[in-house]
């Protein structure tokens, strides 16, 4: 288990900054010394950091990589102890848990030396500043549009697409609910379609057999990535949606609002239904081949259809040139870093080959969009790295 707890309180900007007392330094540099003298003595070499596997470049890769001196993401045989510097991140709030934690196992292992600012503004919120040149990288819970490809190449800002991590879209009602277990897209479609605002108002209008009690409705607010999705895949079109409904960006005050009130219904990652699942109750989903429920299980094997979907951090490409965002990067992907954490707070972590091929990407600094923009790559998730 990781230092890391998550408690999935969400700040509008949350610094990791792990600096140690002057005591505590001397503590550990005596340790260290004694340590450095004892495995001398043993014959052995001390440990002076954490070497963060690396992957070589993928021969089936069709895009062509910077690969000037210059320009070039070089896997790094810097320590992490010898790292400093500053990382700014901004957007999804889906996909904060997993940077947060990231960011502060970073902290800890850098002893303090990276500081990891992260901020939650929604994946879109995230792309504006991204494309303004404020952050290093942005967390999106969807691929960029081709509206934000536009404004990052007017602003001269290249990037490194990097998907992280597997997400169940879910929905949840308040437990208190006995009459529903599962509900169709159909379901989700009438309820939510914007011309249900004003009108759609009561359980049974949306299915005969519920009754005719109010139905209060929760979600992300319009500039987060889970609402583009969820409207793309419920209503047809990205941001079609009724618009009385309680709407946060912070997924809390979401899970909040929907286990205080019992007629409630509301959708956001799957990550925060684990971490209140005590206070929430989740639907299963009938994508149109029966009802399958939203489990680690089901997420991974690709049965949770069609609310499942990649997360993404977006890295600017003068930003990976950078040693300590190099290996923040790194550690982010690694098994015993990113993918663990991952796990721990409620999201799946692809499996391993995927995230060589990713780091292979990041390594040749291949720049551009595969799952975004106006021509979104189709197939699985390593279909489109192997093509890509």
């Amino acid at each position: 288990m990781s230092r890391f707890r998550c408690a999935m309180k969400i700040h509008h900007v949350k610094e990791f900054d792990f600096g140690f007392t002057n005591r505590f330094y001397l503590i550990g540099t005596i340790a260290l010394i004694v340590i450095s003298i004892l495995s001398m003595g043993c014959g052995n070499t001390p440990t002076e950091g954490l070497d963060i596997n690396t992957s070589t470049s993928d021969p089936s890769s069709t895009n062509s990589p910077d690969t000037s001196e210059n320009n070039r993401f070089v896997p790094s045989k810097i320590k992490m102890r010898d790292l400093s510097g500053k990382i700014k991140i901004d957007g999804s709030s889906t996909v904060f848990p997993i940077t947060e934690a990231v960011a502060e196992e970073f902290g800890y292992l850098t002893s303090g030396n990276v500081r990891v600012v992260v901020g939650v503004s929604g994946s879109g919120g995230g792309f504006k500043k991204f494309c303004a040149g404020e952050t290093d990288l942005s967390n999106a819970s969807r691929p960029i549009k081709q509206k934000e490809v536009d404004i990052c190449k007017d602003a001269g800002v290249e990037y490194i697409e990097i998907p992280v991590a597997l997400d169940g879209l879910s929905v949840m009602v308040n437990p208190r609910n006995d009459f529903v277990e599962c509900v169709s897209i159909e379901h989700l479609n009438t309820l939510w379609a914007p011309s249900a605002e004003g009108h759609i108002t009561l359980w049974n209008q949306v299915d005969p057999a519920w009754p005719a009690e109010k139905i209060q409705l929760y979600g992300p607010g319009v500039d987060s990535g889970t609402f583009d999705y969820f409207t793309e895949t419920v209503n047809g079109e990205s941001q079609a949606s009724r618009g009385d409904f309680v709407a946060s960006e912070d997924d809390n005050v979401l899970v909040h609002g929907i286990s205080g009130d019992k007629g409630s219904l509301g959708y956001f990652g799957y990550a925060y239904y684990v971490e209140n699942q005590d206070r929430l109750k989740i639907l299963g989903i009938d994508g149109g081949s029966g009802c399958i429920t939203p489990t680690d299980e089901t997420i991974n094997n690709g049965a949770y259809q069609p609310l499942s979907r990649p997360l993404f951090i977006y890295l600017r490409k003068d930003s990976a040139l950078k040693p300590h965002i190099q290996e923040f990067v790194r550690y982010y992907l690694s098994e015993g870093g990113g993918q663990m954490l991952a796990r721990e707070v409620g999201y799946i972590p692809f499996p391993n080959n995927i995230y060589e091929l990713i780091q292979t990407r990041v390594d040749s600094t291949i720049t551009g969009t595969l799952f975004g923009g106006s021509n979104p790559q189709k197939g699985s998730i390593e279909e489109i790295l192997i093509r890509g």
